[in-house]
């Protein structure tokens, strides 16, 4: 008998084996709930890691899965810096219920940590394939209005992605950073043949935002916008009626 046992602990092996109760989406709550319970008090990383597992499904009624998540949100982020690294992991590894993920670690971790962790994702993300787009936006839209140096060349290659919507999400967080390695990139996607409309009108106004240049791509760039931009004397693209910056 463990020095958990005897103080009324669970073993980690005892964790894992309630993952099937956790995940259970019918039949009686009470036992789901009980696990959760269970699990909230064991003080060890499995404990965490099976918890995290309720933020994968959905179960009726809305109003009982709200109530279980929160909960569960609030057992991992008592734990504090040891929930870190298995949500961290739970990050990495799954493509569902990143929002929970990136929601713990804003709760757990100052912004300079959560930015490295994210970018990181990111760049892990850009350069592998996924069906799915969620844990990209989610990240992305986490990141938009951030200016860490480490954010730009982990989002760049995102302007690539398969998605429009991923795309659409790049080009948010990149145009205010003026990332220099981005302007051929936007103004490549801005006039390639392939590119959707709804596409290109965010690379004009992250263009615009970014205070960037249009020299070399200045005759196809022109015929593509939309009012109220414009492109002026100097190769800058702009906003009608848009304050002068300076």
């Amino acid at each position: 008998m463990g020095i958990l046992d005897i103080l009324g602990g669970k073993s980690p092996k005892k964790a894992l084996k309630l993952k099937s109760k956790v995940t259970q989406k019918y039949g009686d709550p009470v036992a789901r709930q009980k696990a959760i319970q269970q699990l909230g008090a064991m003080d060890f990383p499995e404990a965490v890691t099976v918890l995290l597992a309720r933020f994968t499904i959905t179960v009726e009624p809305q109003t009982t899965d709200a109530d279980e998540k929160e909960q569960t949100f609030e057992l991992i982020r008592s734990r504090g810096a040891a929930a870190v690294p298995p949500v961290t992991a739970f990050l990495a590894r799954t493509d569902h219920a990143s929002s929970w993920a990136v929601r713990l670690l804003e709760a757990l971790l100052p912004e300079l940590e959560l930015v490295g962790i994210l970018a990181e994702q990111l760049h892990t993300l850009a350069h592998g394939y996924t069906r799915d787009p969620e844990k990209k936006l989610v990240l992305l839209g986490w990141l938009a209005g951030k200016t860490d140096p480490r954010i730009a060349p982990a989002v760049l290659p995102l302007l690539d992605d398969m998605s429009d919507d991923v795309k659409i999400a790049a080009l948010r967080v990149l145009g205010p950073l003026a990332h220099a390695p981005a302007r051929e990139p936007m103004l490549h996607l801005l006039t390639g043949g392939e590119t959707a409309r709804r596409v290109q009108t965010a690379a004009v106004e992250a263009l615009a935002a970014s205070g960037f240049g249009v020299q070399g791509f200045r005759e196809k760039v022109e015929a593509l916008l939309p009012e109220p931009f414009f492109v002026d004397k100097a190769g800058l693209l702009k906003r009608r009626g848009a304050p002068e910056a300076g």
